[in-house]
């Protein structure tokens, strides 16, 4: 049947509409496309430069700027804004909006509209292509694997009110399956609405009680390819997170416990370990964060948790807190990872300037999603009362 072209990306800046790229597929599903006649979707870009890319030679077509018949003939088959088609190309149209760049604002802990990036070309291509392979395949086979992965491909894009929609969609069809409710409340978090992350993730804990602990595979893999954590660690792990941005340390000494435990190498023993040290400092629980750093050895196998092991070499009196940050070298990830870490061990221990420089440092980069930059707006927002 040949390659079938599904998706027809334009352009519209300025009243003129731009080719910008199409989506082709190939053997069965080109074969089942043509078998139905599903027609291509249209899917209006406001935003060049954000989506914009390099176009295969095979799917370069060249239009005027101006509106052209051809692309005329696209709209009719497919959709564009306040004119949908009644055809087979609906449930396509809902993989395009499931994906599309959302227009919904995250608002800071300090009541700051946080924006959205714009990815390199190559990025944003890569980034969309898996989350529109991830939308074809729940359009096909919706588990709850399925829509968690499209979630997570979602929050990889920044896209996490979207994420946060497909979890809950997920959700109503599989109100049993706890790694739904644990993304979920992950990206809760990133959109700094605890509370839900809190409930989210207390029902996670609820539904794995009694099972058995299972790997969960990286859509970011390290540069070794092995996944270090699991659905258990995620789930008490973000929930320690929840607890410890709502400054109720009680309860997030007892999360980050539970991770802890249920630690299987020592990227996930770092990480767990390194808030619950946190964790208890801030309760002024001194002697049992200092007995945590027993275990805590300059050798253990680190794969994708340097940040946090050598926060812990720090607190453990190996490492200057300088030699843990260049402030002027730093990017704006290293800044919000590393910097909170040093700005809170200069809280606890009484340097308070120190820690509050340190925070605004942390909050006038880009890198909101971190957890470090969240922490860093708690942290400025109790000072401040």
């Amino acid at each position: 049947m040949g390659d079938f072209l599904r998706f027809i990306v334009v352009c519209r800046a300025g009243g003129k509409y731009e080719y910008l790229g199409g989506r082709r597929l190939s053997g069965r599903l080109a074969a089942t496309a043509n078998a139905s006649l599903l027609a291509p979707t249209v899917l209006i870009r406001q935003s060049c430069k954000r989506v914009k890319r390099t176009i295969r030679a095979e799917e370069t077509i060249k239009y005027p700027a101006t509106l052209p018949v051809a692309l005329g003939l696209f709209v009719v088959l497919g959709v564009l804004p306040g004119c949908r088609a009644n055809s087979a190309a609906s449930s396509t149209d809902e993989i395009v909006d499931s994906v599309a760049p959302e227009s919904g604002a995250v608002v800071s802990l300090l009541g700051d509209t946080l924006e959205f990036p714009l990815f390199d070309e190559e990025t944003t291509e890569r980034l969309e292509s898996d989350a529109i392979t991830a939308a074809e395949r729940l359009e096909t086979y919706p588990t709850a694997e399925n829509y968690v992965w499209l979630g997570r491909r979602l929050g990889y894009l920044w896209r996490y009110n979207r994420a946060i929609d497909v979890f809950t969609n997920g959700i109503r069809g599989y109100p049993d399956a706890p790694a739904l409710y644990r993304h979920r409340g992950h990206r809760y978090i990133t959109t700094r609405q605890f509370t839900k992350a809190i409930a989210d993730l207390r029902a996670a804990a609820s539904l794995v009680e009694g099972q058995a602990d299972v790997i969960e595979e990286d859509g970011a893999p390290n540069e070794f390819n092995k996944p270090r954590t699991t659905l258990h660690f995620n789930i008490w792990y973000h929930l320690g997170l929840a607890y410890y941005l709502s400054a109720d340390f009680d309860r997030a000494t007892s999360s980050f416990q539970e991770a802890l435990d249920v630690s299987r190498n020592d990227d996930a023993i770092v990480a767990a370990t390194d808030w619950l040290y946190m964790s208890l400092r801030r309760n002024d629980k001194h002697s049992q964060a200092e007995a945590l750093l027993q275990h805590i050895q300059a050798d253990m196998e680190i794969l994708e948790n340097g940040s946090y092991h050598r926060r812990l070499l720090m607190y453990k009196g190996n490492l200057p807190p300088d030699s843990l940050l260049d402030r002027a070298g730093a990017d704006d990830l290293d800044l919000a990872t590393q910097g909170y870490g040093v700005a809170n061990w200069h809280l606890v221990n009484g340097r308070e300037q120190e820690a509050r420089q340190l925070f605004a440092d942390i909050v006038s980069g880009d890198y909101w999603p971190a957890f470090g930059y969240i922490a860093a707006e708690a942290e400025i927002a109790r000072l401040s009362e």
